[in-house]
């Protein structure tokens, strides 16, 4: 396999992490047990179905040119045991995966891990899979995932997107053709003015905006995890009554769970308007297992001032349809596509200060990780129980939210600054009530 160029987008992803900030995401899966060396017995087919799936033995190097850039190799040394680790049995799964997450992955090594965590009960057990996310995106890393659990008919095909198809920049690795100079040329000003356009979106998107002082802490690096399940029962139960979107719906139970929390916490809600980031798959449906990311985003006020939940509904149901009417590549979520127009050097020595500028943009990601047509997960003859996406903080963030429909349940995934949100278990509380009360009040 030759060298494979770090699309930009990957190579900021690998420019803005710090040993105090890692940039991983995760997947936390829960199984029922059905013996008490299941875990055991996990671990093991992990490790031998590891060493079979390509793209996990490919680790990221700097390379000589372009100038700043690096490139995926193969590794020669791959062993799929070092990345497939067999934990002591812990009591609570959320609790092991919140300070797994803050450790940053081996950058000397394909960037990725599976720790498999025994119950302390011994009926079930978990594995947090963790993947860097200039490795993967959401969706890739889903693929992997899904390559290593015990197999399945699998639609591995997502869903066709009208989101415009981006511009290809990752590349194997090799000099420049002269002749091509004019196509690079023109692509780099089409990249400097969907930047302009971007930036001014992203600008009078932050104008005005209140935030909460739980989402704007200073971040330290430390992360604490959660989650909440909520019956997708339900979720229908409230889109046959209100119309509109199950995305809409699970968004508006984000909102209105933060307003419960921050009321709850003593901070209030009162004109409080956060901006989510919400990422947006521009990945080829024809290729689904393409390495790198293929992202953008839209970007949503998320009404937890508004008192009425089905306000709250509308409120967002608004937001996001306009945000779908402007299209993913333009509008003020698309910071993700600002990268093309960034130099590899630029990339490389100026990581830092991208990383810090991501709080001026938006004050929580809610990612969207979709596993369809993929029900009846096992690992060892194990069932999957629930799964909890962990998006990955950025530098200067205190929360993420993620989220996936998996057979009758929806699972929201929640990462956490530890010190800048010590109650998340009271905002995964929250998420819950809000459902509740959003069921009944379409029931009346």
């Amino acid at each position: 396999m030759a060298p494979e160029l770090l699309a930009p987008l990957d190579l900021a992803f690998w420019n803005i992490e710090s040993s105090g900030h890692p940039l991983h995401m995760g997947g936390l899966f829960v199984f029922d047990a059905d013996t008490p060396n299941a875990a055991r017995r996990a671990a093991g087919l992990l490790v031998a179905r590891a060493a079979r799936i390509p793209g996990l033995n490919t680790r990221i190097r700097p390379v000589l040119f372009p100038f700043g850039s690096a490139a995926r190799r193969v590794d020669p040394d791959f062993d799929p045991s070092d990345h497939v680790h067999l934990a002591e049995p812990v009591r609570d799964f959320h609790t092991a995966a919140g300070v797994l997450m803050q450790q940053p992955l081996e950058r000397e090594r394909p960037p990725w891990a599976a720790h498999v965590l025994p119950g302390a009960d011994g009926t079930s057990f978990a594995v947090l899979f963790t993947f860097h996310h200039a490795h993967a995106d959401g969706m890739r890393a889903a693929s992997y995932v899904l390559s290593l659990l015990d197999p399945i008919t699998v639609d591995a095909v997502p869903a066709s997107s009208d989101a415009p198809r981006r511009r290809e920049t990752g590349s194997v690795l090799r000099l420049p053709d002269p002749r091509k100079l004019p196509d690079l040329v023109r692509g780099a000003v089409t990249d400097a003015g969907r930047a302009v356009s971007i930036s001014s979106a992203m600008a009078r998107a932050a104008w005005g905006v209140r935030s909460s002082p739980a989402l704007t802490s200073r971040a330290t690096g430390s992360r604490r995890a959660d989650g909440a399940v909520v019956g997708l029962r339900e979720v229908n139960r409230i889109r046959e009554a209100t119309g509109g979107t199950v995305n809409d719906i699970l968004l508006a139970v984000v909102a209105g769970g933060l307003r419960r929390w921050l009321d709850k916490r003593g901070d209030g809600s009162d004109g409080v308007q956060p901006r989510a980031l919400v990422p947006v798959s521009l990945r080829d449906p024809a290729d689904p297992g393409a390495s790198g990311n293929r992202l953008s985003g839209y970007l949503a006020r998320l009404p937890v001032d508004e008192p009425e939940p089905l306000a709250r509904l509308r409120a967002v149901r608004e937001v996001m349809e306009r945000n779908k009417q402007a299209g993913p590549a333009d509008g003020p979520g698309a910071a993700a596509l600002l990268a093309d127009a960034i130099p590899p050097l630029g990339h490389r020595f100026g990581g830092g200060l991208i990383a810090r500028s991501g709080r001026l943009f938006y004050d929580l990601l809610i990612s969207s990780v979709p596993l369809r047509g993929a029900d009846g997960l096992r690992l060892a003859g194990s069932p999957v129980r629930e799964a909890y996406p962990l998006a990955p903080l950025a530098p200067g963030q205190a929360l993420a939210v993620g989220i996936t429909t998996y057979e009758d349940r929806v699972c929201y995934g929640l990462l956490a600054d530890a010190v800048a949100v010590p109650d998340l278990d009271v905002l995964a509380r929250s998420i819950a009530e809000e459902a509740d009360e959003l069921v009944a009040v379409c029931g009346t």
